[in-house]
């Protein structure tokens, strides 16, 4: 008796075909592929990709200060903003009120490692210029946070405070939580229970859905050391700090890229994958924050991991990043519709 077609039939029932959604290539970034750079929209139709690292030579890299803007409806790079004040890599940046928010992030060291910096910056499109903001206050420098935007308070949870770019090179991942106010331009301070994530995060996706901070995924010290916890923190309720929800990520990942439309926060990509050649992942997997349920979406096109998503009219768009484990950039560019 033939049993493939039963075991293939079971397998099908266990593990259902991935949701809908469609991938859509776009026009490739100008000037230079980037990795480990941040994306963030600009009303009503823009999105601006900052810093990061580029190509400078066979198997090398430099850190940039680039500052680029993809207009949607024409599908046209535009020329370049003002460069951030600094060249940096994995930055922390947020948009608000039209303004972009660039708090710290990794810049190069003398001895070759990248390290955290806590100059702060605020650009305004109106005037094409960059404004120093108060720095990062002490023990909150790092780069590869997640940021979350509630009213006129940016949320910054995670990150690393060092990456030496070398094989097994040192990754200082932290648990530190800041909150700045754009409208008083300070840094707040947060209740014990809200100012450290429950566990140590960099390079992990997240977004605020209603009232409520997430941080999903990310790594800790090391590519391979992939997590899969959702942390939550109720923005109304401060005091009660951050609890860890039930449903894991179907599959752990750090470098992931995420952006939240309606209640359902997308990941994608991500690095340290076991089972492939390159070290990436090309799974997009959505959290629906209702349900605290997980569901398989269609793969990348192109496996990308170092690279920055941003949600703009129900679509998730995600320019660049690097397509194996460790510094590879390209300047694809594609947007995911669910």
């Amino acid at each position: 008796m033939n049993l493939l077609p039963l075991l293939l039939a079971a397998w099908a029932l266990a593990a259902p075909p991935p949701s809908h959604g469609t991938w859509t290539t776009l026009p490739s970034i100008p000037l230079a592929p980037r990795q480990e750079h941040i994306t963030v929209a600009l009303p009503p139709s823009s999105l601006a990709i900052l810093t990061g690292i580029i190509p400078s030579g066979p198997a090398s890299y430099n850190t940039t200060a680039l500052a680029q803007l993809y207009h949607i409806p024409s599908s046209t790079w535009t020329p370049l903003l003002a460069p951030v004040p600094r060249p940096l890599n994995h930055a922390n940046a947020a948009a608000v009120a039209g303004k972009i928010y660039l708090l710290g992030g990794l810049a190069d060291a003398p001895d070759g490692a990248w390290r955290a910096v806590s100059d702060a910056w605020v650009y305004d499109p109106a005037a094409d210029a960059w404004t120093p903001l108060p720095p990062l206050p002490p023990g909150h420098a790092r780069g590869s946070a997640v940021a979350g935007v509630w009213g006129s308070i940016i949320f910054l949870a995670g990150g690393m405070r060092t990456l030496v770019p070398v094989a097994g090179g040192e990754q200082d991942t932290v648990d530190v939580v800041s909150a700045y106010d754009t409208v008083g331009r300070e840094w707040v301070d947060l209740p014990p229970a809200a100012a450290r994530i429950p566990g140590a995060r960099d390079h992990a996706g997240g977004a605020v859905v209603g009232h409520t901070f997430y941080v999903v995924g990310g790594r800790e010290r090391g590519q391979a050391n992939v997590k899969g916890e959702v942390f939550a923190l109720d923005l109304e309720d401060l005091k009660a700090g951050w609890t860890t929800r039930a449903a894991r990520m179907p599959t752990p990942r750090g470098g992931i890229a995420a952006a939240a439309i309606g209640g359902k926060i997308y990941t994608f990509g991500g690095e340290g994958n076991p089972d492939s050649e390159v070290g990436v992942f090309n799974q997009t997997e959505a959290y629906d924050s209702v349900t605290d349920t997980w569901e398989r979406l269609p793969a990348m096109p192109l496996p990308r991991h170092g690279t920055s998503a941003v949600a703009i009219g129900g679509r998730v768009f995600i320019p660049g990043g690097g397509t194996k484990i460790g510094a590879d950039p390209v300047g694809f560019f594609d947007v995911y519709r669910p």
